[in-house]
């Protein structure tokens, strides 16, 4: 069994190609992907190159790791059945490369209890599970606050927002310097940061990936306040120490989802609570799939890049 999938050669050398794909087990599916999401954080830097090592990087490799599709084959004791809709966050089931990732691909096999069931309603926004869940792992559990300022007005930013007004919490200030990126707020103001002169914030999650800005924001929280890194940073952090002891600063690392975020983050999404819609601004089919790529990371009005894998064999 083999199927078309994107195929990241190198830095910026990214092509369509055929693989082979792993023999399923017992426990596994083979999954036929309707749309797969191009994520602007971490596959950015493999796209660049400036990925620092990670294990299980290397080239070529098959990126994506937000897919949705159908089960088309299941094994016996998958516990699931040919034609339940599934969120698949990448498989390792590729010969001749990679599969740290794994999602773009028109088929993937992958053991059923990597994937989540998902509403057959669920069309390319599926896909957007993953960061949803993000969002959700990073404000989710004990002695965790709520943003009061959100840096950054992309996607996940955006699912920060939304997921602080479905907790019943105060709306939250958004910054972004981007004016193709202020608009779109759904019950909270976007603003620019120099029209902000608030220095009490309490919870302030960075959704920018900017590690520049660290000083600024140890200067924008009030005592004992709390600086929460949700981007990826891929050069070393610093701040001075002066201004963070006075305010008694707290800094805490969010990292990726775990399988609990994205159940409960699928039923606030189903119950209505947590809306995905507006968040996908680019569609492209996976033809044009390096195009596609470029647009997502070099295009600031592009949000979300959505690739339709239906209709490909």
């Amino acid at each position: 069994m083999d199927t078309r999938a994107v195929l990241l050669t190198g830095p910026k050398d990214l092509t369509l190609d055929t693989l082979g794909l792993a023999a399923p087990g017992p426990q596994d599916l083979v999954v036929q992907i309707s749309h797969s999401g191009i994520s602007t954080g971490t596959e950015k830097l493999f796209w660049s190159g400036k990925m620092p090592p990670f294990p299980g990087m290397g080239y070529p490799l098959v990126p994506g790791y937000e897919a949705v599709g159908e089960v088309v084959e299941a094994g016996q004791l998958s516990g699931l059945s040919v034609g339940d809709r599934v969120f698949v966050p990448g498989a390792n089931c590729f010969e001749g490369a990679h599969g740290l990732f794994g999602g773009a691909a028109r088929r993937v096999v992958t053991s059923a209890d990597r994937v989540t069931s998902i509403d057959k309603s669920f069309g390319p926004e599926g896909a957007l599970l993953a960061l949803a869940a993000t969002a959700r792992h990073a404000m989710a559990g004990l002695q965790k606050r709520v943003p009061d300022l959100i840096v950054g007005h992309g996607v996940l930013g955006r699912l920060l927002a939304r997921l602080t007004i479905a907790a019943g919490a105060p709306a939250p200030t958004v910054w972004e310097i981007d004016p193709s990126r202020q608009d779109g707020a759904e019950g909270y103001d976007v603003i620019h940061p120099d029209g902000d002169d608030r220095r009490n914030y309490q919870a302030i999650y960075d959704a920018s990936g900017n590690g520049a800005l660290l000083n600024d924001l140890v200067g924008r929280i009030g005592k004992g306040g709390e600086i929460v890194l949700a981007g990826f940073y891929t050069e070393p952090l610093s701040f001075a120490f002066p201004p963070a002891f006075m305010k008694e600063a707290r800094f805490r690392v969010s990292a990726e989802w775990t399988p609990d975020d994205l159940v409960a983050t699928r039923a606030l999404v189903e119950g209505g609570l947590l809306s995905l819609s507006g968040l996908i601004t680019h569609t492209a089919p996976v033809d044009d799939a390096p195009e596609a790529y470029r647009t997502a990371f070099d295009d600031p009005a592009c949000l979300k890049m959505i690739l339709n894998w239906e209709g490909t064999a």
